[in-house]
């Protein structure tokens, strides 16, 4: 998913199944779903805090599609995942599936796959996305140095939404309550950030059209190098997860334009 991959490819891997092994709601629109099982034992863990799996669902008509979750966090020693997945009532299918999934469901999936980790000679650190990141910010969060420092920058539907996120002291969290979902906003608020001296970091992923916004803040008016960031659409508004994989080939699905 991330654009800025720090890791070579890996060929690709057989489906695994897997086991609910318990459910939680973590707020009205995050559902975290912990799998194992036998089949944990085919899981060959990476290292990147944005690795992700392809979830095996049927449509309503029959056809067996696949939809990209965030892993949250792996427990090796009890042989366990923690998938996070956003859901918006009876919309799609993996939110649906996620709300009402019971301990002894098996699901299949595909991966892992992963691009990001933070840099540990970055000066500073900074994370900006939308709810569908949160689950990625968040482990690159704990992944981070004790005396690790950034920002934190989050935008969600409503303040029930925010969560109490591990980080390390100096990191500033920032919470952007947006039920209109401004694609602007998230731009804004890096520009209106106190840039800091040294080296940044950033992890930036989210809704396609905001992420453009932030591509021209990070790279236009910041002069940031592409190796300086992680930055990557991980859905698009008004878009069924189908079409919107399909528009990655064509111009408007494109982060960064080609020549």
């Amino acid at each position: 998913m991330a654009l800025a991959s720090r890791t070579s490819p890996r060929a690709p891997r057989p489906s695994i199944d897997l086991d609910v092994i318990a459910t939680a709601r973590l707020s009205p629109q995050l559902m975290r779903v912990t799998l194992g099982g036998a089949g944990f034992a085919a899981f060959e863990d990476r290292p990147e805090t944005d690795k992700y799996v392809k979830i095996a669902f049927t449509d309503p008509d029959g056809h067996q599609v696949t939809r990209t979750y965030t892993v949250r966090s792996v427990d090796a020693d009890a042989g366990t995942m923690d998938v996070d997945f956003v859901v918006h009532g009876d919309e799609g299918l993996a939110g649906p599936w996620a709300a009402s999934a019971e301990p002894g469901a098996t699901i299949s999936l595909f991966g892992p796959g992963g691009g990001y980790a933070p840099n540990a000679d970055a000066d500073w650190y900074l994370f900006v996305g939308d709810l569908s990141a949160l689950p990625a910010i968040s482990a690159a969060l704990e992944a981070l140095p004790a005396d690790a420092a950034g920002v934190t920058i989050l935008e969600v539907e409503s303040e029930d939404a925010i969560l109490d996120l591990q980080a390390p002291e100096g990191i500033e969290q920032r919470w952007i309550i947006d039920p209109a979902h401004d694609t602007d906003r998230l731009a804004d608020a890096v520009r209106q950030l106190a840039w800091r001296d040294g080296r940044v970091d950033v992890f930036a992923h989210g809704e396609r059209e905001s992420m453009k916004a932030l591509r021209r803040s990070l790279f236009d008016e910041r002069g940031l190098e592409r190796a300086q960031v992680s930055l990557s659409g991980y859905w698009a508004r008004g878009r069924t997860e189908d079409r919107f994989q399909a528009e990655k080939r064509e111009p408007i699905g494109q982060i960064f334009p080609t020549a």
